[in-house]
């Protein structure tokens, strides 16, 4: 089968090549990959600065196609389904992390696309309990972004809790923030969104999904418009889905006294600076939200099956895999919201 295969570390080393198409056994799936986006922690695997990848290595973990087989020990999925998957390939069972189904915090768990070959390719092997099977009113298409928007999902309504009229704010109008601000208006509450004047049309694109502001931190007094919008009280909520270091420098000005900052954005470096006074001196809280659980690909599988997100409105470009190349730059020029690739056809 055809691959993307990150062959070692740094930067690009990559190749598209043609290797053995793997063969489901005891609860593994194997899917057909029909659509499969290309997502911020792709581009750090690109660049070379994630190194949690084990090369070499299929990148890729966003996803959604058609079982192509099945193990001898799977039960629920059958051939032909239409499915979409966690990125969750193996844990250890045994932590306290895995008694409570948080796989995403299993420090032995292996990931599609990051320690196990993901997506980016004709097949993909995975897990039958990672396995989702879609309901007729969600498309493949718009299935093949359910991971990040599971990613919102979990930060907001699992983690911070997020009700109706809180207001918050989400810092970096990407792929990530476009999807939390369509999970957030679901549940009623009041959406911020801060970007930067390259940002134009994505934040064009949160107006028109519901945001109830939007704001080019640029051009703009991010802090003083935060402020007014909140009757000079400050939002409820900040989520940080940048990942870029210079985001964070002034971030609990958006925040009212013991507000919460969520941090979702990937950085480049692991040390960045935080104005640890305020988060002293105002009370503030800081939670960390990483990847998503079981049960959030349930409930975000559902606000999809609602109509309460519009997934595909997201998905701007879709490339054959071996245009890989091409879509990788349209996703580093940032022109696009979200790009995917195509390695089959529906």
């Amino acid at each position: 089968m055809k691959a993307l295969v990150k062959t070692e570390p740094g930067y690009n080393k990559m190749k598209l090549l043609e290797i053995e198409k793997p063969v489901p056994k005891d609860k593994e799936v194997l899917i057909k990959v029909i659509y499969t986006g290309i997502c911020g922690t792709d581009i750090h695997g690109f660049k070379g600065e994630y190194d949690r990848l084990k090369t070499p290595l299929v990148l890729g973990h966003e996803f959604s196609g058609i079982v192509e087989a099945v193990g001898e020990k799977v039960t629920e999925v059958q051939e032909g389904q239409l499915v979409t998957s966690e990125t969750t390939f193996a844990t250890c069972g045994e932590c306290e992390s895995c008694h409570n189904k948080e796989y995403n915090l299993c420090l032995n768990r292996k990931g599609l696309g990051s320690q196990v070959n993901g997506s980016f390719a004709e097949y993909v092997l995975t897990r039958e309990e990672s396995v989702h099977i879609l309901d007729d009113k969600i498309s493949l298409l718009a299935a093949s972004i359910t991971e990040p928007i599971a990613c919102g999902v979990h930060a907001s309504l699992e983690k911070a809790q997020v009700e109706k009229n809180d207001v918050a704010v989400i810092v970096g109008p990407g792929p990530i923030g476009l999807c939390l601000s369509q999970v957030l208006k679901s549940v009623e509450a009041k959406v911020i969104v801060v970007g930067i004047t390259q940002d134009a049309e994505r934040l064009k694109t949160a107006k028109e999904l519901g945001a109830d502001m939007v704001i080019d931190s640029l051009k703009e007094d991010a802090t003083a418009l935060i402020k007014e919008f909140t009757n000079g009280k400050g939002a409820d909520y900040c989520f940080e889905c940048s990942g870029a270091a210079p985001a964070i420098k002034k971030i609990f000005d958006y925040l009212k006294q013991k507000g919460t900052l969520v941090q979702m954005g990937v950085f480049a470096k692991s040390l960045n600076e935080l104005d640890m006074n305020s988060i002293v001196q105002r009370e503030m809280n800081v939670i960390g939200s990483r990847s998503q659980k079981p049960s959030t690909w349930h409930l975000t599988l559902e606000l999809m099956r609602q109509g309460k997100i519009d997934a595909e409105r997201l998905i701007t470009k879709i490339y054959p895999l071996d245009k890989w190349e091409e879509a990788i730059e349209q996703v580093m020029a940032g022109d696009e919201i979200k790009v995917v690739l195509q390695p089959n056809k529906e």
